[in-house]
């Protein structure tokens, strides 16, 4: 057998064509078949904690702040060795934080304002729990543990962990998602290619020697959005990604075209509320000031886009990402939703980056506990690529690997699905019980037709598109498909309409009613329409003057099956996400200047076979 030994960007990389690993421990990974192999014993490693430094002041100490970093690394390598970094606010626990109430009334301009001194909403104390288990991650004694780590040790990988600023053993402040916290996460990596200094607990300077400066990025939720954010500073030495459930604009998390929305499961969380709960250094008082910042200008009150939130959006930096993206989201994912990954993959792909998306029927999660193999290999092979240098074809592959309503799996060239084109629908009344959705060409004109709904935030959306009538929300279906159809991209619903108010919530669901009446909630949307021209200015509304709105719900990919109804239903105020007035009057939809686009593959055409 002849072994070839290659030099890949300073890493001594072994290619064995299909051979076993030999008994020694080579100096480092060991590639066959395009694939990192497991030739290290995890149990056999260096484990140090550092602290690097970071070149930002965002406690006001005076100096620099620091990044405290657990390094483990499989102790029988010689050579240099990659490096994959998960860096996380989590790895220290967190706070028993109360968050802001939702049961308030919508913003009026030049009104009373009706806030001040507002009830406390409920304590919460789970999101360590949740982001741990969804990372796979576990704390104990000071140690930290990741369920990909012995994946990666056993195939000549360092794996290191981060520590946002603010939180568990760094100092700093937690700023989310703000440009400190990018700062300080880039540090480590910035370490890892000698321009950063680090010490360890005794002050003695460390250097990374062992490291060939390549490293890769991986996580889910905050711990994916992190990669996203240092991506976006184009940090050399960054040549992977895999943001998992991950957020690329945080207006998107806490905000959606103006409105207050909150992400799934965590009514009355924002900005400043998850600041508190991660703050979890040692001094407990130097961040209140910088938190108390945070919450007063994050602006629950109109909602808008400003300098503050355009900070934390990472599709500015995306011209400087250079780092190779594997991402991956859950289509059924209302905590982070899914405009986060849509846009971040369409502005990745516009620019040429390396790119691959899977996407999953589950929520926020990792595909590990999905399609435990398949995704393995693909991640082992997606590092082999970019940072080991290994010509494995990955980028040559189909770029979509999305997940069936059946569960099954397939491939596609790319996402959006190709062919996919934008077809139109109209409203047709009776909404209040079911009303008709049909192709824009069955619109004959005439007199406006109008229909009217009632705020009601105590009701769930999902009770009301069970109703067979309500005063609370407008429905409106096709007929029974001929055939199947797929939306792949976000659904969009230009309304005419006027208010009953001058403030008012507009949510918008897609629905698959099936033969025997049972309804899913597909996607939903929301827009204040105070920002109907821009979601960074609030414009007053005068009740009875009727509007132009645009709303887009979440990007999805969904087949919806022969025989089934596509449906659209309208409702105000959305129990599990915006704020929440009392009930009252709500708005008046014009059907006749009303539509609804649908991006479906094969266009007008598919839509009009499947609902004409």
């Amino acid at each position: 057998m002849v072994l070839r030994m290659v030099l890949l960007a300073a890493a001594a990389v072994l290619i064995l064509p299909g051979a076993p690993a030999a008994a020694a421990a080579p100096a480092g990974p060991v590639v066959a078949d395009g694939e990192a192999q497991p030739v290290f014993d995890p149990a056999d490693v260096v484990r140090q904690d550092l602290w690097v430094r970071a070149p930002v002041d965002s406690d006001g100490a005076g100096k620099d702040d620091e990044v405290h970093i657990q390094v483990v690394r499989p102790a029988q390598a010689t050579g240099k060795l990659p490096v994959v970094y998960q860096a996380s606010p989590y790895f220290s626990g967190g706070n028993p934080v109360t968050n802001h109430t939702v049961d308030v009334e919508l913003y009026v301009p030049g009104g009373p304002e009706a806030r001040q001194a507002l009830p406390p909403g409920p304590v919460r104390d789970d999101r360590t729990a949740d982001e741990l288990a969804v990372n796979g991650i576990t704390l104990s004694a000071g140690r930290i543990s990741w369920q990909y780590e012995d994946f990666f040790l056993s195939r000549g990988f360092a794996v290191m962990y981060g520590e946002s600023l603010g939180t568990g053993k760094s100092t700093g402040c937690p700023t989310s998602g703000g440009r400190n916290e990018t700062i300080g996460a880039r540090a480590p990596i910035d370490w890892l290619n000698g321009r950063a200094t680090a010490r360890d607990e005794q002050g003695n300077p460390v250097v990374a020697d062992w490291a060939t400066g390549k490293v890769a990025m991986m996580g889910v939720s905050y711990n994916g959005t992190l990669p996203n954010a240092v991506a976006a500073t184009g940090v050399p030495g960054l040549e992977a990604i895999v943001p998992i459930g991950a957020i690329s604009n945080w207006y998107d998390y806490y905000r959606a075209a103006g409105a207050v929305v909150a992400p799934g499961t965590y009514q009355g969380e924002d900005l400043d509320i998850l600041a508190k709960y991660v703050y979890t250094r040692d001094d407990r008082d130097v961040c209140t000031p910088e938190i108390d910042r945070i919450e007063q200008r994050e602006d629950r009150l109109t909602g808008d886009y400003s300098p503050f939130w355009d900070e934390r959006n990472y599709l500015n930096g995306v011209g400087d990402v250079h780092a190779a993206v594997l991402a991956v989201h859950g289509l059924n994912d209302f905590n982070v939703k899914t405009r986060n990954v849509a846009q971040w993959y369409e502005a990745l792909a516009k620019r040429g980056v390396p790119h691959k998306i899977w996407l999953h029927q589950s929520g926020h999660v990792d595909p590990i506990g999905l399609r435990r193999d398949e995704w393995l290999r693909t991640v082992d092979r997606w590092f082999a690529k970019y940072l080991l240098g290994v010509d494995n074809g990955i980028d040559r592959e189909p770029k979509a690997t999305i997940q069936r309503e059946d569960l099954s799996w397939v491939d596609e060239p790319d996402w959006p699905a190709p062919g996919t084109a934008d077809a139109t629908a109209v409203l047709r009344p009776g909404g209040n019980t079911a009303g008709g959705l049909a192709p824009a060409d069955t619109f004959r004109g005439g007199d406006p037709v109008t229909e009217s709904l009632d705020d009601d935030a105590t009701i769930l959306a999902a009770d009301l598109v069970a109703a067979p009538d309500s005063p609370n929300r407008l429905a409106y279906y096709s007929q029974p498909t001929a055939a199947d159809l797929r939306v792949s991209g976000a659904v969009r619903v230009d309304f005419r309409m006027s208010f009953k108010r001058p403030a008012a919530n507009v949510t918008a669901l897609l629905v698959d009613r099936a033969p025997d009446g049972t309804a899913r909630i597909v996607t939903r949307g929301w827009v204040d329409p105070q920002n109907r021209d821009s979601i960074s200015e609030t414009t007053p509304i005068t009740p009875g003057d009727e509007y132009r709105v645009g709303l887009s719900m979440e990007p999805h990919d969904y087949v919806l099956a022969s025989g089934h109804q596509l449906g659209v239903v309208i409702v105000s105020s959305d129990n599990e996400f915006t704020l929440l007035p009392k009930p009252g009057p709500g708005f008046t939809v014009d059907l006749t200047g009303t539509r609804v686009t649908f991006p479906v593959v094969g266009g007008q055409a598919a839509l009009d076979a499947a609902i004409g």
